[in-house]
């Protein structure tokens, strides 16, 4: 069995968990979510707590056991805290203006960068920090992927999009021939 699989997800008090064609639905004070059960996975609510089997023991499946806990217990997360992600903007020139759902980035290209955010996201801007949020921790996560990709971190300059918690060591460049 699954060390992960087997461990029941705790249900707090406000928030709704239910099965609906072949879904799981996760209501709760943030939103819903919603995620596909995978073919062979079964989901139990009881009380206050989901537990969850699976048919086969073939290493597939076992993921896939393993996997299914986790979402679920990322989507109670989701609808009772929600999910955070910040990103610096570090060099010189370079700036970032929210404008609604677009982030407007200018990173030293020959042009600015606007980069819509998906449903479900929202950003914040302090000085050069984008501080993302929303339910959906895959969302979330794409989204400050998807723009740290835009001027990864250089670790030679030490400029680009990084997130927060992230350590760039600084390279040095070549010396000069003596």
């Amino acid at each position: 069995m699954s060390r992960v699989g087997r461990k029941p997800v705790a249900i707090p008090k406000g928030v709704n968990v239910s099965l609906a064609g072949g879904q799981v639905v996760v209501k709760g004070p943030k939103g819903e979510l919603r995620r596909a059960v995978p073919q062979g996975i079964t989901v139990k609510v009881e009380g206050q707590s989901a537990s969850f089997t699976r048919d086969g023991d073939s290493p597939p499946m076992r993921a896939k056991h393993g996997l299914m806990r986790a979402l679920v217990q990322n989507m109670v997360l989701g609808v009772t805290q929600g999910f955070t992600r910040e990103l610096e903007v570090n060099g010189v020139g370079y700036k970032v203006e929210v404008k609604g759902n677009v982030v407007n980035l200018a990173l030293g290209y020959s042009h600015p960068i606007d980069y819509p955010l998906p449903a479900g996201v929202s950003c914040k801007l302090e000085k050069n920090k984008l501080i993302l949020s929303g339910i959906d921790k895959d969302t979330v996560g794409l989204a400050a992927a998807k723009l740290r990709s835009f001027r990864i971190p250089d670790p030679y300059k030490q400029k680009g999009i990084k997130y927060v918690e992230e350590i760039i060591r600084k390279k040095v460049g070549k010396t000069g021939a003596a």
